[in-house]
C-alpha cells in the first residue's frame, strides 16, 4: 500500500524565532489558543499521537498529520537504547530520521525507567537500570536526560522525574515528589537557554493535594516555558485524577501551557479540557486500534465481537476518515479475527482520526462558550449507541 498524500492542513501566521504561548478564548477554565515555535504551530487542547520508537504505530507520518496532529510524541528511554541518541543525532536528528518536520515532545523516560526496567537503582544522581531489550545496564541522571533529548532534536523537553503508582502512602509520595524538585532544578540549568525550544516541569505528589501544591508552586518558581501534571491515571479512580488537576490548576500561570501526561479516554480528555488542561498524550487510540477496540462518535466498537460479522455498516458514515467511512465492520471484523495487520492499521487510522476530531470539536465549541454543550452532547451520543447495541 502507498503512503496517502498528505493535505496542508490551513496556513498559518509566520512562525516565531521563540517558543510562544497565547490563549485566544475561554470558557470557563477551559481554553483554547496555540503554541508556536520554529517547526510549527500548535493548536490548543491538542492531543499528542504517542511515537514511542519514532514511529506512531501502525500509521504513515503523512497520515498523522493529515488527520489535524500538529505535534507527536517521542520516548526518550527507548530511543536511547535504540537506536541510541549519539547515532540518531549523526543522522539529522528525531525530525528527519523520522520524516516528521513538525514539533515533537519528547518525555524524560523516567516513566518507562521505573515501569519496564525490572532491575533498578534510584538515588540522589539518578538511576540506574538495566536495558527490557538485552539487559544492558544504563545510568540516567537528570542531566543525561535532557542531554538525550538535545541530541534526539526534540523541541518540547521533559525534566526527568520519579513517578510513583497509585495508591502509595504519604511518605512514598513525598520522597519521591521532593526528588523530582531537585531534579528539576538540575534540568533546567542543563537546558539552558534553547531559543525557540522548552523545557517543562512536571507536578508531582500524588493523591495527596497539599503536596501537588507544594510542587506546582516550586515549580513554578523556576520559570519554566510549560507544566504538566503527571503521576496521574496510573491506579486511580478518574475522580482523583479530576480533583487533582482542580487542585493544581490554580497554582500554574495562566500564560503557559498545561500538559496531562498520559490521559486518556476521550471522556478524560474533555472532562480534563473543562479543568484547564491544553495538552495530552496516550498510547490509548493505537494500542486499542491494534486489538480491535475502535473509537468512535457511537462509542466504543468492539469488533471482534461476533455480532459485527454480517454487518454491513461502516463505522461511521459521516466521517472524513476513510478507516471509518469506506470499510464495513463485518470486513474490520474478519481483518481483526484473522490477525491481518490491515485490521490495525484501519482501526488505529480511525481512532486517531477520532481523537483529533475530537479535539478540534473542542476548541470550536470553546470559542464558541458552549463546551459543556458539546461534551454534554458527545457522551449522550455515546450512551444511545450503547443502548441500541444492548437492546
Amino acid at each position: 500500500m502507498s503512503e496517502p498524500a498528505t493535505s496542508p492542513l490551513p496556513s498559518t501566521s509566520p512562525l516565531p524565532s521563540a517558543f510562544t504561548f497565547r490563549v485566544d478564548a475561554t470558557d470557563g477554565p477551559a481554553r483554547t489558543g496555540a503554541i508556536s515555535m520554529p517547526r510549527g504551530t500548535i493548536r490548543t487542547p491538542a492531543f499528542m499521537p504517542v511515537g514511542t520508537a519514532a514511529t506512531v504505530k501502525a500509521m504513515y507520518p503523512g497520515q498523522v498529520r493529515e488527520l489535524g496532529a500538529d505535534v507527536v510524541l517521542g520516548n526518550t528511554y527507548h530511543l536511547m537504547l535504540r537506536p541510541g541518541p549519539e547515532r540518531m543525532a549523526r543522522l539529522g536528528g528525531l525530525h528527519r530520521f523520522m520524516n516528521w518536520p513538525q514539533p515533537i515532545l519528547t518525555d524524560s523516560g523516567g516513566f518507562q525507567v521505573m515501569s519496564l526496567s525490572a532491575l533498578r537503582k534510584l538515588d540522589e544522581q539518578g538511576v540506574t537500570f538495566r536495558s527490557h531489550v538485552d539487559g544492558s545496564t544504563h545510568h540516567m541522571s537528570p542531566e543525561r536526560s535532557i542531554e538525550i533529548q538535545g541530541l534526539l532534536g526534540s523541541d518540547i523537553q521533559m525534566q526527568l522525574d520519579e513517578c510513583v503508582r497509585l495508591p502509595a502512602d504519604r511518605a512514598t509520595i513525598e520522597k519521591a515528589m521532593h526528588l523530582s524538585l531537585r531534579w528539576a532544578e538540575r534540568c533546567r540549568v542543563q537546558f539552558g537557554e534553547q531559543p525557540g525550544k522548552a523545557m517543562f516541569g512536571i507536578v508531582q505528589g500524588g493523591d495527596s493535594p497539599d503536596l501537588r501544591v507544594e510542587s506546582a508552586r516550586a515549580l513554578v518558581d523556576l520559570d519554566l516555558k510549560g507544566y504538566a501534571i503527571g503521576g496521574l491515571a496510573v491506579g486511580e479512580p478518574q475522580a482523583v485524577m479530576l480533583a487533582m488537576i482542580e487542585t493544581v490548576e490554580p497554582h500554574l500561570p495562566a500564560g503557559k501551557p498545561r500538559y496531562l501526561m498520559g490521559v486518556g479516554t476521550p471522556d478524560d480528555l474533555m472532562r480534563s479540557v473543562s479543568r484547564g488542561i491544553d495538552m495530552f498524550d496516550c498510547v490509548m487510540p493505537t494500542r486499542a486500534g491494534r486489538h480491535g477496540l475502535a473509537y468512535t462518535r457511537h462509542g466504543r466498537i468492539n469488533l471482534r465481537n461476533a455480532r459485527h460479522g454480517e454487518d454491513t455498516r461502516p463505522l461511521d458514515e459521516t466521517s472524513s476518515c476513510p478507516a471509518a467511512r469506506d470499510y464495513s465492520r463485518a470486513y474490520l471484523h474478519h481483518l481483526v479475527r484473522t490477525d491481518e495487520i490491515l485490521g490495525m492499521m484501519l482501526l488505529t487510522w480511525n481512532n486517531l482520526s477520532y481523537y483529533q476530531d475530537l479535539m478540534a470539536g473542542m476548541r470550536g465549541a470553546i470559542a464558541q462558550g458552549r463546551l459543556a454543550d458539546f461534551c454534554d452532547g458527545t457522551r449522550e451520543a455515546w450512551a444511545k449507541a450503547e443502548a441500541e447495541r444492548a437492546a
